[in-house]
């Protein structure tokens, strides 16, 4: 499995058209992509701006089919001018836990 952590900072008064395009994207992952476990936003409570997704996908083909669907370029493309700089995005591989 990969685990990917994209942080992303969205500037002040974005947040509302940030979420209406996480919404989005969030509902296409959840009714087309089953190989995408898990695919949650967060919002940080220290910063309203700043944004988390935690995303589990079963291999890294499944990462590769995300990040390069469409609906993944029209989010960036909606969001891109609302970001306060570059997401950070983290990937990493699951060691152990509970489920």
């Amino acid at each position: 499995m990969v685990t990917v952590i994209a942080k992303l900072k969205v500037k002040a008064g974005g947040d509302v058209a940030f979420r209406q395009a996480a919404d989005k994207m969030i509902a296409h992952v959840k009714a087309t992509e089953p190989e995408t476990l898990t695919y949650i936003l967060h919002r940080s409570t220290a910063d309203p701006n700043e944004f988390v997704f935690y995303e589990v996908y079963v291999d890294q083909a499944a990462l590769a089919g995300h990040g390069s669907s469409g609906p993944m370029q029209e989010f960036f493309g909606a969001v891109g001018g609302l970001l306060d700089g570059r997401p950070e995005i983290t990937l990493y591989e699951e060691l152990g836990g509970k489920r």
